[in-house]
């Protein structure tokens, strides 16, 4: 015991429901106010871990970038009680220094067997600099972990294209790319299609479909007008019961691809409510939030003000993150819950030279010494920032939530 007392910190809160419980191993130091990992209820959720090793340096070599990385994720299970093994879903940014190969080959080194769910993306920065970033989702009984395959999904892929725990289903990143031929098709439409259909056949390889779906991250590049992207996504939802979703606009995806839909899913429809806050009309592509059991998954909030004339009106990162923390709050309250609930977030800044700025207001709204878990990058170059005839202003940040009753 007094082992395990030198090896990590784990500080449990005292709050109905989910047990939520604090993971910090000994000599993590945190950038940002974020704890390593929390346990909320089965499953232990991980912050985004870099390539720094303990003497705060970066290998030069791809390769070992990517195994510096997921050795500290492991470091945040271990201190868990937990192994690699466990691990059912990861998201994997990677800058552009960083090769699709490297990637993979030290993935299957890690993951010799039953490997998790993944996505992968390119982005244009991350902070301390990484080349790497590698978030994760582990659940505490291997038992409950099953790997789904899915027809068309390549045979020698190093991960699993969908894992289930029990009633819920983490899918990996699903490109608008065809692994037979190898090829993109030229129509944007049909590229999204195509990455939908292959997202369908997971599901239905796992019995499923579109209804059960409770989060989406749509990543796609330049190449892909986000009208375009709607449209046929919209297609395949009923309106206003549609996931949660954030979609993110990428510097690249694997295989050239433009367009890649990773999320999760829940079987029983029974166990799956969208919540709306009243100031919100229903979506044909986003519900704000959407309930799978006890686990809330939110979708992204930006500085926009909702309602007639409507929009992003701040001009600072930090005014902007006070509205997108208050509009994240009215799917919280809708759902009876609140900031002390939320378990991980994903927050997309413009420029992270505004880090610390954002740091400022965001660590306010969460528990002191117990903040959720966070992964941050700068997905592209910073916008222009010029203020529109209209008076709207350009986003400047934007937070997903995941919170656990």
């Amino acid at each position: 015991m007094r082992t395990m007392h030198l090896m990590f910190f784990v500080a449990c809160l005292s709050l109905a429901g989910a047990e939520r419980r604090v993971v910090f191993p000994a000599g993590a130091k945190p950038v940002g106010p974020y704890s390593p990992g929390i346990f909320a209820g089965d499953y232990l959720y991980v912050s985004g871990q870099g390539s720094r090793g303990a003497d705060n340096k970066i290998s030069e070599v791809s390769e070992d970038r990517v195994r510096q990385c997921l050795s500290n994720v492991k470091s945040i299970i271990e201190a868990g009680g937990l192994t690699m093994e466990h691990i059912v879903y990861t998201q994997v940014y990677l800058h552009q220094s960083t090769s699709y190969d490297a990637l993979n080959k030290v993935w299957r080194e890690v993951f010799p067997k039953n490997p998790p769910a993944r996505a992968v993306l390119w982005v244009h920065r991350m902070p301390i600099e990484t080349p790497v970033e590698i978030n994760a989702v582990a659940v505490k009984d291997l038992s409950r972990k099953q790997a789904v395959s899915a027809p068309g999904f390549p045979a020698d892929s190093p991960i699993a294209a969908a894992i289930r725990v029990g009633d819920r289903l983490y899918i990996s990143g699903l490109l608008g790319w065809d692994p037979v031929t190898g090829k993109v098709p030229d129509d944007p439409a049909a590229q999204v299609e195509l990455a939908l259909k292959r997202f369908q056949s997971v599901l239905k390889a796992a019995g499923m479909d579109f209804r059960n779906l409770v989060f989406v991250n749509p990543y796609l590049t330049s190449a892909i007008p986000m009208g375009v992207m709607n449209k046929v996504y919209a297609s395949k939802f009923e309106h206003g019961n549609t996931p949660a979703r954030a979609t993110i606009t990428v510097s690249g995806l694997a295989h050239g691809a433009n367009i890649e839909f990773t999320g999760v899913a829940i079987g029983d429809l029974s166990k799956r409510r969208a919540v709306r806050p009243k100031n919100m009309p229903p979506s044909p592509t986003a519900s704000p939030c959407v309930f799978a059991e006890d686990t809330l998954y939110c979708s992204a909030k930006a500085g926009f003000i909702p309602g007639p004339n409507g929009g992003i009106y701040a001009d600072t990162v930090e005014d902007q993150v006070r509205q997108t923390m208050r509009n994240l709050l009215d799917g919280l309250e809708e759902a009876g819950l609140d900031f002390s609930r939320v378990t991980a977030s994903n927050v997309y800044v413009d420029n992270l030279e505004e880090f610390a700025k954002m740091n400022g207001v965001y660590g306010r709204y969460f528990p002191a010494g117990a903040p959720p878990t966070r992964t941050t990058v700068a997905p592209l170059a910073p916008v222009q920032r010029v203020r529109s005839g209209s008076g709207h202003f350009p986003k400047l940040e934007e937070v997903s939530i995941i919170a656990v009753q």
